[in-house]
């Protein structure tokens, strides 16, 4: 090292810059140098503790913590002239935190005994370190429970209890026994469900006391039946680690409201909607009830305006961006196909098949508190019946009319764009849908391309889900082919830039209504958005959502592959980021929208949200790298 390089660097960087020259030199003598490259633990939570302070010379790191009950996250992220290790090096302590290098980087080293001399003699030196450093773990970890952006409670919540923890001991009957003496075993232990063994002591299905009532009651039955006549032999399972949350998402799904726990591969016990009800105090499932039992659209609107209290109940609860949008998309997936239900049975059978879609944050199940409707209609070509296309015509345009006023009703807006079915110009048959893409992707128009973008995200929701996915098979052999058109959307995408200046600095609107505010939905999750999608077409990926696109492109895509963990990192914590400001607006009886201004951002919101700015500006100057040719 050349001594007055390192002088030079320490006094540009607090609290060396509080030393005179006389110590500043003795501190460049005693230091050493360390090289970590990208992804190295440096030092480890609940590991020695440091046994010196480090400071970044070039690169950075991120420092990571683990509360209990919780996943591992990042708290923070330091850069060149930053510093670690002081807190566990003088408290002698276990680590109390997990830093990695996040780049290759270059350290000084400062050894614990020169650190203890100058907090001794100097107090600029001491006061720096005790003030802003040692209460930076639980500063910022008591900020992060407070606003519940990444921690639950210590609570047993839905989203920290494991199933095993709740499931109750089965209470089982064999396939031969009758139907009268498995109900006097229900009735005699009062549980609501029973499971059937087979000869082999396995379990083979299940009844409930609703069978009792719909299957055996209400057809007069003959209760000497063998029970195996009756029971429901899907058995949906979940692991007793399992967190009880992703139990509930298989009840929503496969509408059930038993499921058995399997522990190391044998029967653990069964738990049911009411033991999740009970632990939580509501549950999300209460509201797909409400839903399927709702037979008008009279009866649903009430429906909707519940679902803002159950993402307030998830955020509460410290719920991932992902958790509570899955649970956000499950319920209005319910709502929207009893909404198709409701409709068909008022207009009777379409002439033809149809596949109802949803594209836009729908399409990537990326729902918040406001959606609006984005949807299309692709129904089967009719090929050799004039009259049937112009019934199926007049049919779709009251059945699309009708679907977007209720969807009005139960508090979906109309798309302003009209991005919606009831615009004729997307509901089509396949035919057209399919001239439709080939269009966008052979003749690359701004137009074409910003169409394309939205449709993309293209994803079917009820009705004959093989036209959507026949549709996907068309077009995406063709972006093999025309891969000019990928080049046009890279173009596109990086010129929404996300809003930080050169010096770190945000850039906000200068005058307005939003003055001194960013779209955070414009100018973070977008960008994101559009980078992830680019990668899945030029891979044939055909999911929707962002967080499962990266997954599948871990191992296709040489970015994501380098940058994976980042970019969840960074989706995740825009779109909590962004549903907590939006709770906040509704509870204070303003409706949601995506501006925030960043003074209102605590210091690790602003230094989170700043990295994930620049991770982005980075991921955008490789498409530009990685599709300079093809850029026009």
């Amino acid at each position: 090292m050349i001594l007055e390089e390192v002088i030079d660097f320490l006094r540009k960087n607090p609290p060396f810059q509080f030393l005179d020259d006389v110590m500043l030199k003795n501190v460049a003598n005693s230091l050493s140098m360390e090289f970590y490259p990208k992804d190295t633990v440096i030092l480890r939570q609940d590991g020695p503790p440091s046994d010196a302070i480090r400071i970044i010379k070039k690169g950075s790191v991120k420092i990571l913590m683990k509360a209990e009950g919780s996943l591992e996250t990042v708290m923070d992220f330091r850069g060149e002239g930053d510093s670690f290790g002081f807190v566990s090096l003088i408290a002698k302590d276990r680590q109390k935190t997990t830093v990695v290098a996040a780049d290759d980087s270059i350290c000084y080293l400062l050894g614990k005994d020169r650190v203890i001399k100058l907090i001794e003699s100097s107090p600029p030196f001491a006061e720096y370190f005790m003030s802003h450093l040692t209460s930076f773990v639980d500063r910022t970890f008591r900020e992060m429970q407070g606003r519940s952006l990444m921690y639950s409670g210590t609570d047993k919540l839905l989203f920290t209890t494991p199933c095993g923890d709740i499931a109750k001991e089965v209470v089982t009957v064999s396939e031969n026994s009758t139907i009268r003496e498995a109900a006097q075993v229900m009735a005699r232990q009062k549980i609501s469900s029973v499971i059937i063994l087979n000869k082999n002591n396995i379990p083979a299905g299940i009844i409930t006391d609703r069978d009792l009532r719909g299957k055996v009651v209400a057809q007069g039955r003959d209760v000497t039946e063998p029970v195996k006549n009756i029971m429901s032999i899907a058995l949906i399972r979940v692991d007793a680690n399992d967190t009880c949350f992703e139990a509930i998402m298989k009840m929503i799904k496969y509408k059930i409201h038993h499921m058995l726990v399997i522990r190391d591969g044998e029967l653990k016990g069964i738990m049911t909607n009411h033991d999740l009800m009970l632990l939580q105090g509501t549950s999300p499932l209460s509201f797909v009830n409400d839903i399927e039992q709702q037979q008008t659209i009279e009866g649903l609107a009430p429906v909707y305006g519940k679902i803002n209290n159950i993402i307030g109940l998830l955020l509460q609860e410290g719920a991932r961006a992902g958790s509570v949008t899955g649970i956000i998309t499950e319920i209005n997936d319910r709502l929207v196909k009893k909404v198709l239900e409701i409709s068909e049975r008022q207009l009777g059978q379409p002439p033809v098949p149809y596949c109802f879609a949803v594209f836009g944050s729908e399409g990537r199940k990326e729902q918040t508190f406001r959606t609006d409707q984005d949807n299309a209609i692709i129904y089967a070509d009719i090929s050799s019946a004039p009259e049937i296309d112009d019934e199926a015509k007049r049919y779709f345009a009251d059945f699309t009319a009708l679907v977007r006023d209720s969807l009005v009703q139960t508090g979906f807006p109309p798309c302003r764009a009209g991005y919606m079915a009831s615009n004729t110009k997307w509901c089509q048959p396949l035919r057209k849908w399919k001239e439709y893409f080939a269009h966008w992707i052979k003749e690359p128009v701004p137009d074409s391309v910003l169409k394309s973008l939205i449709f993309f995200d293209l994803r079917p929701l009820h009705g004959k889900i093989s036209l959507c996915e026949e549709l996907s098979s068309f077009y995406m052999p063709l972006l093999s082919q025309y891969k000019i058109f990928l080049g046009h959307m890279a173009n596109m995408i990086v010129k929404n830039t996300p809003p930080v200046g050169f010096l770190k600095s945000f850039v906000v609107e200068k005058s307005g209504e939003h003055r001194n505010e960013f779209d955070l939905k414009l100018k973070g999750i977008t960008p994101l958005n559009d980078i992830i999608r680019l990668f899945a077409l030029e891979n044939g990926i055909r999911m929707t959502a962002t967080l499962d696109r990266i997954n599948a492109l871990k191992q296709k895509h040489p970015v994501v592959r380098e940058y994976h963990e980042e970019m969840a990192h960074a989706f995740e914590f825009i779109m909590m980021l962004r549903m907590h400001y939006q709770y906040e607006q509704i509870k204070d009886g303003h409706p949601p929208d995506n501006f925030i201004n960043p003074d209102k951002l605590s210091n690790l919101e602003k230094k989170t949200i700043r990295e994930a700015f620049h991770l982005i500006s980075k991921l955008q100057g490789m498409v530009i790298e990685m599709y300079k040719p093809l850029i026009v």
